[in-house]
């Protein structure tokens, strides 16, 4: 039933009537993350706990808060916001999954390094495949953050296991190529006759199932001796949804709410802390992995019935995105944290990132704004607010709209600014999600050299170019100042 809705709202949300003959990647997209939902909830039935409880603290933000609770999204799109997760063991891998996402309307958008992040290191580099335009994301806000393994790193691998790695991920076939010829067809056309739609979100789907076939244990855990996510991605010979994320509006009333209901929860949320002032970027918790049933293949041939935890069920609540200079200030009060904790046994880490914030954040949005810390995009005032200033202030307006001078227009209150919302990640959080729910952590020669990667190679590998977030947030911002200036100039004159 709910698959049912979330797939007749998709396709109203995309503008397409029922029964319409072709389906636009818009739609693709939404009817592609209400299948990976049910799909998901279906093989881990603790997701399905997890969406119900994130809707009910979402309905009692409502109740509280009102409109301001939609400040940073309405309702509708954070009920039906996820965002994925998976993992890959090779560049052909990768680009196959970048077919894939772009027939959906999902581009990669980000680099993360997550071979040095605190508290685990993990062999992976990761994009986030998701849409770049607002009112796509409006439409429907799906991402899929997705990692790949880096065998050439002699941290973790030594050159026997590199060789037998990528020998085990290139025998494999982790999409057919029928699903990939179908992605190609949507994406180069921009959709698909229904047929071919629905064949394509069959295909889609099932390539992120859990696959039933047996687990070479032995091969197995000698991956997972270097990592568990090593032996999740090249340990078996499919690939699968390793974690869907609703979004919650107040994620300390979810995280006690699970609890209260039996769910182990991971030891704290990552990301900035709870405060008075404005959410920034993305906080995030889940649910601990759970032992899933599986089968494994013993040296002797024999099949045995074993268990496996490496999925769980994440939860996320979005702030506002960060400049630059704004992202320099988180990573100092991270820091700054990180050193207060170090120093001294009082406190948790919330308590003391909280007053850290306190301190050096700014405590609304309009001077997160008139700062240059945030991203924001702006709309005129009313007429009246023009009428109301004086000879020098009109003379200093001018000069503002003249020079695209934001916080200047903002104070004299020319401009409505409004938050653009955070719709990427934080390494550090992700690394500490994953390190919260590893069987393994592992380990790693610090002796060795990393093998090089960043965002320049994640581009040539894929064949496409990877967006910086911050530059995605900028050229939006910069299209709402540039149009609400022209007007303003025009009401100034």
């Amino acid at each position: 039933m709910v698959q049912a809705v979330q797939e007749t709202n998709a396709v109203a949300g995309s503008g397409l009537a029922p029964g319409a003959r072709k389906l636009s990647t818009t739609a693709l997209r939404a009817r592609f993350a209400a299948r990976l939902s049910h799909l998901y909830g279906t093989e881990v039935p603790a997701y399905n706990q997890l969406v119900q409880t994130s809707q009910e603290v979402n309905e009692r933000v409502l109740r509280r808060e009102g409109a301001d609770a939609e400040r940073l999204g309405s309702i509708a799109r954070v009920t039906a916001e996820r965002h994925g997760a998976i993992r890959v063991g090779s560049a052909r891998e990768m680009r196959q999954v970048r077919q894939i996402f772009a027939a959906l309307g999902m581009f990669p958008c980000g680099f993360y390094d997550l071979r040095d992040a605190a508290p685990a290191p993990v062999p992976v580099i990761s994009t986030a495949f998701r849409p770049l335009q607002r009112d796509e994301l409006a439409a429907n806000p799906f991402r899929v953050f997705t990692s790949m393994l880096v065998p050439e790193d002699r941290r973790f691998f030594d050159t026997d296991l590199e060789r037998r790695l990528k020998r085990f991920i290139d025998a494999r076939q982790l999409f057919p190529p029928e699903l990939l010829a179908l992605a190609d067809r949507a994406s180069d056309h921009g959709e698909l006759p229904q047929p071919e739609a629905d064949r394509f979100l069959d295909l889609a789907v099932a390539s992120f199932a859990l696959s039933p076939e047996p687990v070479d244990r032995a091969w197995y855990d000698e991956l997972e001796r270097i990592s568990s996510v090593a032996s999740d991605i090249g340990g078996v010979a499919s690939t699968h949804i390793n974690h869907l994320t609703p979004r919650v509006l107040d994620i300390d009333d979810l995280y006690t709410s699970m609890q209260a209901q039996g769910i182990e929860m991971i030891d704290q949320i990552q990301g900035p802390p709870r405060w008075s002032g404005p959410d920034v970027l993305l906080r995030q918790t889940s649910f601990r992995a759970l032992a899933e049933p599986r089968r494994f293949r013993d040296a002797d041939g024999s099949i045995a019935t074993g268990d496996l935890r490496v999925r769980f069920g994440e939860v996320e609540a979005r702030g506002i995105a960060l400049t630059t200079s704004g992202r320099d200030l988180y990573e100092q009060l991270v820091g700054e944290v990180d050193a207060r904790l170090r120093d001294s046994t009082d406190g948790s880490r919330q308590t003391v990132a909280q007053a850290v914030w306190s301190e050096r954040m700014p405590t609304t949005e309009r001077d997160l704004c008139v700062r240059g810390l945030g991203f924001f995009a702006y709309t005129q005032t009313t007429d009246d607010r023009i009428g109301a200033l004086t000879v020098q202030q009109r003379d200093d307006a001018r000069r503002a709209a003249g020079d695209a001078d934001a916080a200047t227009l903002v104070e004299l209150g020319l401009l409505e600014p409004k938050p653009i919302v955070y719709e990427d990640f934080l390494p550090r959080s992700a690394a500490g999600i994953f390190a919260s729910n590893l069987s393994s952590t592992g380990g790693r020669d610090t002796d060795q050299g990393g093998d090089g990667r960043d965002l320049g190679w994640m581009s040539d590998m894929l064949e496409h170019e990877v967006a910086v977030p911050e530059q995605v947030y900028a050229a939006e911002s910069a299209y709402s100042l540039d149009a609400a200036v022209a007007a303003l100039s025009g009401a100034l004159n």
